[in-house]
C-alpha cells in the first residue's frame, strides 16, 4: 500500500480504501454510495432516536461519527454487523453480535436492558440502518413495552422512515413474537382483554324483557264489554236468591185472604 493511502484514511469508516473511487473496504465492507442510491436515500449524519434520551438507531456511517455521538450523550454502541469494525473503542463501550446470518434477540436485549438500567445511551446500527439494526430495535420495544411486532415495527417506521426489512429479518421476528406472546395471531398486549363470566343477572322476581308477557283480559277481543247491556229476552234460567222466601210469602198470601173472606161472609 502506498505511503498517501496510508495518510488518508477513508473520512467514513476510517480505513484504507479508493472510498471516492467506490472500492469496497476490506475490513468493514463499507463502500460509497451510488448516485441513484444517494437520492432514494434519506441522509442524515445524526442516528434516529427511537426511544427520548435512550435508544437510537442508525447505519455504519452515524457510528463512524464520534463527535456528533458525543454530542447527543451517546455512549453505547450496538453493532449488529460482525464484519463492521468498532472504531472507538477508547470512547465508547461497544458490544457486537456475532452472527452475520440470525440476529440473537436475547443477546442484544440483555445489553440494551443493561444500558437502560444504567441510564445509558445507546446507538444500535447496522450497515445501512435499514433491516438488521430495526429489527434488533424492533425486538427490544416487544420484550420491554409488551408490544406486538406490528406496533413495534410501525413505532420504529414513523422515527426512520427509511427501514426496509428483509424477507428473512421479519420472519425471525415473527418467530421471536411466537416465543414472546404464543401466537402471531391476538389482540396488543396494551389492550387489557378481560374473561368473559356466565353469570346470571339479578332480576328480583320481575320477569325480563325478552320474556314473553300475558296480554291483559280487558284486552281481549273476545271478552264481554262492561258496556254492553245484559239480554233480557229470557228469565234467569239459574237466578235462586230469595226463591224460597217469595214461595211462602205466596202461602202466607193466600192463607190470610181465605180468613179475610171468611170474615166478610160471616
Amino acid at each position: 500500500m502506498r505511503k498517501r493511502e496510508r495518510e488518508n484514511p477513508c473520512g467514513v469508516c476510517g480505513h484504507y480504501h479508493k472510498y471516492e473511487e467506490g472500492e469496497v473496504c476490506e475490513t468493514c465492507g463499507h463502500r460509497m454510495l451510488a448516485t441513484s442510491e444517494k437520492a432514494s436515500v434519506h441522509f442524515s449524519a445524526f442516528p434516529s432516536e427511537i426511544l427520548p434520551q435512550f435508544l437510537y438507531l442508525g447505519s455504519y456511517d452515524n457510528a463512524s461519527r464520534s463527535e456528533l455521538l458525543k454530542t447527543q450523550g451517546i455512549s453505547r454502541v450496538l453493532n449488529t454487523v460482525p464484519a463492521c469494525q468498532n472504531l472507538y473503542k477508547n470512547s465508547f463501550t461497544y458490544h457486537c453480535l456475532q452472527d452475520d446470518k440470525s440476529l440473537s434477540f436475547d443477546d442484544a436485549n440483555q445489553f440494551l436492558e443493561n444500558c437502560e438500567r444504567d441510564k445509558a445511551r445507546v446507538l444500535v446500527h447496522c450497515m445501512s440502518g435499514k433491516s438488521r439494526s430495526p429489527a434488533i430495535v424492533i425486538a427490544y420495544l416487544m420484550k420491554s413495552k409488551g408490544w406486538r411486532l406490528e406496533r413495534s415495527h410501525q413505532w420504529v417506521k414513523e422515527r426512520r422512515p427509511s427501514i426496509d426489512l428483509a424477507e428473512a429479518v421479519y420472519q425471525q421476528l415473527q418467530e421471536y413474537e411466537r416465543k414472546l406472546f404464543g401466537s402471531t395471531d391476538g389482540p396488543d398486549s396494551s389492550t387489557p382483554v378481560f374473561p368473559s363470566l356466565d353469570v346470571q343477572p339479578f332480576s328480583f322476581g320481575f320477569p325480563k324483557t325478552d320474556d314473553q308477557v300475558p296480554m291483559p283480559a280487558f284486552n281481549n277481543i273476545a271478552a264481554t264489554s262492561i258496556f254492553s247491556r245484559p239480554n233480557f229476552e229470557g228469565p234467569p234460567q239459574e237466578f235462586t236468591f230469595g226463591a224460597g222466601l217469595s214461595q211462602n210469602n205466596n202461602t202466607c198470601h193466600n192463607s190470610n185472604s181465605s180468613s179475610d173472606v171468611q170474615m166478610d161472609s160471616s
